[in-house]
């Protein structure tokens, strides 16, 4: 019987059980405070548990490219800076809108690093304490403009920052 399998029946009787979460680093507008942070928080896209504040191991070159002011990751280990963001513990339901909404696989890819935690909400049994080492996606740019290695690079992205480049959202482009 097709759809029949063993997962069909866990999803029947136990739905979402098998469906571990994952960790998921932003470093742009998904942040707190941020243009887009507001999906992190709408459960109708999935769930998004904030884990800690933590800064990538390897240095990145973050950039703010295109005449929308978007904050890139270009995946180029070993240049720029070590880039401050969030870590966010998400379910399948959560990747899955993520995906579609940084374009993955089209403009971005989804892939695993390594990062340092900086801090978090403290106390439970899962929230990874200050320095030690996780690893979580992340999304970063799959093709870039060769100048844009040529941008100034950020540690830390801040749409109001004094980089002076103002963020277009999505509905005003």
């Amino acid at each position: 019987m097709k759809g029949f399998g063993l997962l069909s029946v866990i999803d029947s009787v136990f739905p979402a059980v098998h469906m571990a979460k994952v960790k998921v680093f932003v470093y742009g507008t998904l942040k707190k405070s941020q243009p887009n942070d507001f999906i992190m928080k709408d459960h109708t896209k999935g769930q998004a548990d904030f884990v800690a504040y933590a800064r990538t191991v390897d240095r990145y070159p973050l950039v703010i490219a295109t005449k929308n002011n978007i904050p890139f990751l270009l995946n180029v280990p070993g240049m720029g800076q070590r880039v401050h963001g969030e870590i966010y513990s998400v379910d399948q339901k959560m990747l899955e809108f993520l995906d579609e909404f940084e374009s993955c696989p089209q403009m971005y890819q989804r892939s695993l690093i390594r990062l340092e935690v900086q801090d978090g909400p403290g106390g439970g049994e899962h929230t990874p304490k200050a320095g030690s080492s996780v690893e979580a996606f992340v999304y970063s740019t799959k093709t870039y403009e060769s100048e844009w290695l040529q941008k100034p690079t950020y540690e830390s992205y801040d749409a109001k920052g004094d980089h002076g480049l103002l963020y277009v959202c999505r509905e005003n482009r």
